[in-house]
Parts: structure tokens; C-alpha cells; sequence
């Protein structure tokens, strides 16, 4: 398996005859020199079908000529996953959006993987059903991206992840062969479950081309509240009582202090209190059962010391509390000079002392941390970052070192190195800290008998031998 450079016009010329010239673009710059990661590099060639036959084609002209194929969706990851670092052809699902059936009788959707996430989850609510994953990119993520990434989102505490909605998928293997997997029933357990297999694979098993989804009816209403805490400790005590006394939120975030001094403009209150964290509660269900519970809920915030309460019951004021939410990663990168964003999850009840343990890796790492997240799941995500304007006498940021350093904490702690951003190029090297010999033996073997030409975005996920 080579990169694309040397037989850079054969190659062209041969998916030109696949795709027509309106489907290649030659040496592309923004968007697909990049994604949400560190990284960027500048394909030397993007390829854009439109069917599921011209992307089998495209495999199968991968294994004649020898090069890397490198999947792709809106370019929203933030694992530099998508993103031909070692050479090698994009193949961009952008074209490939439609909702074929949205079955309001057997509630599932049969969608192209090219689809947003928010056109799925509008158009089924338009018919009164629900399709809950909404990772924070929802506007603009493909569902194809989202499945190959099994990407979460706040509604992970109630609904669960991505996978949890996929009942099957169609997808051409590195050998070009097309497979349908799984089922568009609510059960199925005839043979492997592939399509689960392929869902998170980060597109090194298979370009997912599109996928059976599982909708929901959509709850009648939604209420919320969001509470500020002298600290982050009192505000994870009232997520374990809010828990631990029988409420299911929708939504149950987090914002720690450093990231509320960020955004807290956007509130309609002044916080005096350096160390004051942010609470974000939704319940979903009858507006009769939910909107006394939101009272219960709000009570058990001021019990644990709540200072200010914002009501999230109109559409108008929870709209208010996520612009808050929403804010952060932007102001987050505005005032870095350089970061990157880790995903981190811990049980429940440890969140609050590993947030209290990450003023010692800003010391010792010279690095800003900012964590937010999810909550009722444990998934925090740490941004690590370099302040702009850093005096001359400062200590040198060690951005690598701290990084290791959360994983190795995330860890101990009895979490994972990542919730639902996946591993890409980013956190491939952290790979063996969590994953013993025995299974990336045999996760490598289950690579290798799906590719044994090594051409589906090859070198990511796993580390170097």
C-alpha cells in the first residue's frame, strides 16, 4: 500500500472514469485540509461519489493500484481520523444525502451516510418521532461519520450513544465486496453482529455508505434548569442526589469554573465567586409528570447549596441555558494560543476529585485545562491549552507529557481514555495503556482479515509496531 504520489495521474485518470471530473478535486485545500484536531494536511486528491457502486468502484481500483483510501464525513472529528496524514485518496461521503425511508409504522430510518445528524432529527420530528444522539456538531456531522465514530452527546445519560440506535448498516470492505449487516427490527441475533462491529471502527473496516436507524416517539414536552455552585464538588453531590433519588434527566452538563469565567456573560446574573460551577438539567416526558419534577429537581440543586437558578421550562429559556453551554469551545480556542481537546470518561462519582486534581497537572505540564461535559455519564472533556501572550520567562508548556499524564490518571481511576471522539491519530500512541496485548492482538487480526491489502485508512487507531 503506497500513497497516492507517485501515480498521481493514473490515479486521477481512472476516477475520473469512475466519478466524471465533477467528482475528483485535485489538491484541495479548507475544509478537507483538516478536521477539529491539531492536524491538517492537504489531500492530494479527494473523491466525491454519489452511490454506493461508484465508492465499491473506488475500493476496488484502492486494491489494482495500490493506494490508501481515507473515509470521510463533514470533517467534525477532533482525532484527526479522517485526514490523509500519510498520503492517500479522500473519499468524501458528502454527496451521498439522502433519507431514503423514514417508516413512521416500524420507526427507523434507512439514511445515506452524507446525511446531517439535525436533518434526521428534524425531519422525524416532523412526524412526531425522535432520533435522540446529538453530539455537539449535530448541525453540521454526518449520520455516516457519527456511526463510524459511534459519536454521543448530552442525551448519552438518558438514551444512550450512537450505537444503540444503529440496527444495520450497508457498507463496502476493503475488497470492494458490499455487505448488508444487521436488521431493521428492534431484535436480531442471526449470527455476528457485524453491523456493530463496523460501528465505531473509525472507517479502518469498511466505508459505512449508509444505515437503518432506530427512531423513538418524541416526547411531548421538555423542561430544564440550570444551577451555579460554589463549586464543582457541591454541583457532582446534587448530580449523584438527583440520580440517586429516581430522576432520569435528558440532560445532565457540566461546566467547571474556569470554563463559567468564560462564558459568563452570556449569563443573566453576575458571578462573584471565582470557583462557581454550572449545572445544566433536563427532563423530558408529559408536561403533567415532568414539570412538578423539575421543581423537585431545582430543590435538591438550592439543598446542595445552589446560589443562583435560571428555569429552562419555555423553549426560549433552555435555548438561553445551551447558548451558555455552547459558547465554551469557542471562547475556549480564543483564548489559547494552541490546545487539544481530550474525552475522557471516569465512574460518576470520581468527577469531581479528578477535576480537583487538575490544578496539579496545569502546574506541573505548564498548560490551561478547561473541563466540561457530561455528567450523569462521567464524560468529561478536557480542553489542555497553551495561554496566548505567555511571558518570555514562563515555563515551557509540555502538551505531550500532560496528555499521557490525564491518561494514565483516567486510568487508574477505573475510565477510558476515550468516550465518544474515538482514537484516530490522536490517541493511537495511548492505545496500550488501556488495551492489554492479548486484545490488540486481536483486534490487529480482526484489521488484517478485513484488509489484508492494509488500504482503508491505514496507520490510525492503532500504533506503530
Amino acid at each position: 500500500m503506497t500513497s497516492c504520489t507517485t501515480d498521481t495521474k493514473l490515479i486521477i485518470s481512472k476516477l475520473t472514469e469512475i466519478l466524471g471530473p465533477e467528482g475528483i478535486l485535485v489538491s484541495p485545500g479548507e475544509p478537507y485540509d483538516r478536521d477539529s484536531s491539531p492536524y491538517t494536511v492537504t489531500p492530494e486528491v479527494v473523491a466525491l461519489p454519489e452511490t454506493t457502486e461508484q465508492v465499491q468502484a473506488i475500493v476496488r481500483l484502492a486494491n489494482t493500484l495500490s493506494f490508501a483510501i481515507i473515509p470521510r464525513g463533514a470533517g467534525t472529528g477532533t482525532a484527526g481520523g479522517c485526514l490523509p496524514l500519510n498520503g492517500g485518496v479522500v473519499v468524501s461521503l458528502e454527496r451521498m444525502k439522502r433519507i431514503i425511508t423514514l417508516d413512521t409504522e416500524s420507526l427507523y430510518a434507512h439514511v445515506e451516510a452524507g446525511v446531517i445528524t439535525k436533518e434526521l432529527r428534524d425531519t422525524a420530528a416532523a412526524r412526531g418521532l425522535f432520533f435522540p444522539p446529538d453530539p455537539a456538531s449535530l448541525e453540521t456531522s454526518t449520520l455516516g461519520g457519527n456511526v463510524a465514530t459511534n459519536a454521543g452527546g448530552p442525551a448519552c445519560v438518558k438514551y444512550g450513544v450512537i450505537r444503540d440506535y444503529v440496527l444495520g448498516v450497508e457498507a463496502v470492505l476493503p475488497d470492494g465486496e458490499i455487505i448488508n449487516a444487521g436488521v431493521r427490527t428492534r431484535k436480531g441475533v442471526v449470527g455476528y453482529d457485524m453491523a456493530h462491529l463496523l460501528t465505531g471502527s473509525e472507517g479502518t473496516l469498511g466505508i459505512i455508505t449508509s444505515m437503518y436507524l432506530k427512531l423513538v416517539p418524541m416526547p411531548p414536552a421538555t423542561v430544564g434548569v440550570a444551577a451555579v455552585f460554589p463549586s464543582l464538588p457541591d454541583a457532582m453531590r446534587t448530580v449523584a442526589a438527583v440520580l440517586g433519588r429516581g430522576h432520569l434527566p435528558s440532560a445532565l452538563e457540566f461546566l467547571d469554573h474556569k470554563c463559567l469565567r468564560l462564558v459568563g456573560d452570556k449569563l443573566p446574573f453576575r458571578i462573584a465567586d471565582e470557583t462557581a460551577s454550572l449545572l445544566i438539567i433536563e427532563l423530558d416526558g408529559r408536561p403533567e409528570a415532568i414539570t412538578p419534577e423539575i421543581e423537585t429537581v431545582a430543590a435538591i440543586c438550592t439543598e446542595h447549596g445552589a446560589t443562583n437558578l435560571m428555569p429552562g421550562g419555555t423553549a426560549e429559556e433552555r435555548e438561553t441555558i445551551w447558548n451558555v453551554r455552547r459558547e465554551v469551545s469557542t471562547r475556549i480556542r480564543e483564548h489559547a494560543a494552541r490546545s487539544f481537546s481530550e474525552d475522557v470518561v471516569v465512574p460518576i462519582g470520581s468527577i469531581a476529585d479528578f477535576i480537583a486534581e487538575v490544578p496539579s497537572f496545569e502546574q506541573k505540564y505548564a498548560l490551561d485545562i478547561f473541563a466540561f461535559g457530561h455528567a450523569g455519564d462521567g464524560n468529561i472533556h478536557l480542553i489542555l491549552t497553551v495561554p496566548r501572550n505567555l511571558p518570555e520567562d514562563a515555563p515551557a508548556p509540555l502538551m505531550d507529557e500532560g496528555i499521557e499524564a490525564v491518561a494514565r490518571r483516567v486510568l487508574a481511576l477505573g475510565g477510558t481514555i476515550s468516550g465518544e471522539h474515538g482514537v484516530g491519530e490522536a490517541k493511537k500512541h495511548l492505545l496500550p495503556l488501556e488495551i492489554g496485548p492479548a486484545s490488540l492482538r486481536l483486534q490487529r487480526g480482526i484489521k488484517a482479515l478485513f484488509d489484508p491489502n492494509n488500504i482503508m485508512n491505514p496507520d490510525k487507531v492503532f500504533p506503530a509496531r
